[in-house]
C-alpha cells in the first residue's frame, strides 16, 4: 500500500515554489489552500498553527529537511496531504527538542480524517523521509506527475 491508495496526494495539493516569511505565514498558507478545496473546516487554520507551537513537527532528515505539520482529526472534512516544495527554506522547531531547529524545504501538510490511519500514514512518510536519494528527488522536481510518481515507488 502506498500514499497513492488513499487519495491523500492529488494533483491540486501539489505547490512548487512557494514562498513565505516564515512558518506561521507558510502554515496558513497551507492550511488556507486546504481549506479553500473542502479538505478541512476553517477551525483547521488556526488548530495547525496552534499544534504546530506547542508539537513542533520539523524532521532533521538526509539531504532535504522536512515539516510535516497536521492537527486532530475534528477538523477534518475529507483526507489530503499538502505537499509544498519551498522556494526558500522555513525555520521549524524540531520534532521532539525543545531547542533544535529546522531549516524545512519540503512541507507535508497532513488533513487525516480517520485518526486510525494516522500512524499509517505517519509511517509511510517516515519511510520516504529515511530515504536521503528520494527526497532530494522529490525537491528537485518539476511537475506533478513527478511528486506523484516518487510518493507512489
Amino acid at each position: 500500500m502506498n500514499l497513492q491508495d488513499n487519495e491523500l496526494v492529488n494533483d491540486e495539493l501539489i505547490l512548487f515554489d512557494v514562498q513565505a516569511k516564515d512558518k506561521e505565514d507558510l502554515l496558513y498558507k497551507l492550511a488556507s489552500l486546504l481549506y479553500k478545496k473542502g479538505y478541512v473546516k476553517e477551525s483547521y487554520i488556526d488548530a495547525v498553527v496552534n499544534r504546530e507551537k506547542v508539537y513542533p513537527t520539523g524532521l532533521n532528515t538526509m539531504g532535504v529537511q522536512v515539516a510535516i505539520p497536521h492537527t486532530d482529526a475534528v477538523h477534518v472534512n475529507k483526507p489530503g496531504i499538502v505537499v509544498a516544495n519551498l522556494r526558500e527554506p522555513v525555520v521549524f522547531k524540531e520534532m521532539g527538542s525543545n531547542d533544535g531547529q529546522v531549516n524545512a524545504e519540503l512541507v507535508f501538510m497532513l488533513a487525516i480524517k480517520n485518526p486510525k490511519n494516522q500512524p499509517k500514514t505517519l509511517g509511510k512518510l517516515m519511510g520516504i523521509f529515511s530515504n536521503g536519494d528520494k527526497l532530494n528527488s522529490i525537491k528537485k522536481a518539476t511537475h506533478i506527475s513527478e511528486i506523484k510518481s516518487l510518493l507512489r515507488d
